[in-house]
């Protein structure tokens, strides 16, 4: 009775884990914290905790539909390359049709969401970040390596909704956690596509600058954005935010970035990008932390 039980359940659990996937809960951790961050240095007074629920809950489902409409529209892309050939579409485990539908409702869920439970601006934002998402940076990782800077584009977005979500409008110290999500973005993204070069070529996917087989001006690339990022990361201190104990992590967690930057200039390696794309992901959250802790009251 129990094996036909477990054989029962088995394929519901399977396709629950399909259709979680298709939501890539892994890059939504870092969408979730962009946009509370963006909350929280933007609110007055004590903290909403209803609102902020319904701003990170309406922001998860667009992110999360988001995603599944990209795996929808990269299906054919996925099935070549092996990192994602075993993705829940490629590997043929849900229909198109299924994806696509999942995608909707998620986003429509989202933005309603938003709508109703934050303000109207808030999911205005987030839709306009899914759909230059769908339009601009997905269709584009064919044509152009141009792709990446239009993706980051809406990549930078969560800040913005975050912010928006808490005061109804947008100021420049909104404007300024977006640019430094924005030039976060380009370091990670590089070196992911450096990692999985050979996979992205037998895709066709044109992320990295063209003929670059040295990788030269890929690194080039990534240390120009790692120098932007600084001064970026420093603003808020000089925009009153936060505080000098912010400005102390923030130097040192940009010296440990651009130590992994460095690293990929000098060796050009996987293995060197790999540990660049970790630095970028303990990078983004530990900032954000900062500001949150040394928050300038207002």
């Amino acid at each position: 009775m129990n094996r036909l039980r477990n054989n029962t359940l088995r394929p519901g659990l399977t396709r629950l884990a399909d259709y979680w996937t298709l939501t890539k809960p892994e890059v939504n951790l870092l969408v979730l914290a962009s946009t509370l961050v963006g909350f929280y240095l933007a609110w007055r007074g004590p903290l909403d905790f209803w609102r902020l629920a319904h701003t990170l809950l309406g922001t998860l489902l667009v992110a999360s539909g988001t995603a599944t409409l990209n795996q929808y529209f990269e299906r054919r892309s996925d099935r070549l390359m092996r990192r994602t050939a075993n993705r829940p579409l490629p590997a043929g485990r849900l229909a198109p049709a299924q994806a696509l539908a999942f995608g909707l409702l998620l986003a429509a869920l989202g933005g309603w969401e938003l709508w109703v439970f934050a303000n109207p601006l808030a999911s205005q934002l987030a839709w306009l970040t899914l759909g230059a998402y769908l339009a601009c940076y997905t269709p584009l990782k064919k044509r152009t390596p141009l792709c990446t800077l239009l993706g980051a584009v809406p990549g930078a977005m969560p800040p913005l909704i975050g912010w928006a979500a808490a005061r109804n409008s947008l100021g420049a110290e909104a404007w300024e956690l977006y640019a430094l999500l924005f030039l976060w973005q380009f370091p990670h993204l590089l070196a992911i596509a450096w990692m999985y070069r050979e996979d992205y070529a037998r895709a066709g996917l044109r992320l990295l600058p063209p003929n670059d087989h040295d990788g030269r001006r890929t690194v080039r690339s990534i240390l120009t954005y790692l120098f932007l990022l600084l001064p970026a990361s420093l603003l808020p201190v000089f925009l009153g935010q936060v505080g000098k104990a912010y400005l102390v992590g923030a130097l040192l967690l940009a010296c440990g970035f651009w130590h992994c930057g460095m690293g990929l200039a000098r060796h050009r390696s996987n293995a060197s990008a790999r540990r660049l794309v970790l630095a970028s992901i303990v990078y983004l959250p530990l900032v954000f932390a900062l500001m949150m802790a040394d928050k300038t009251p207002l």
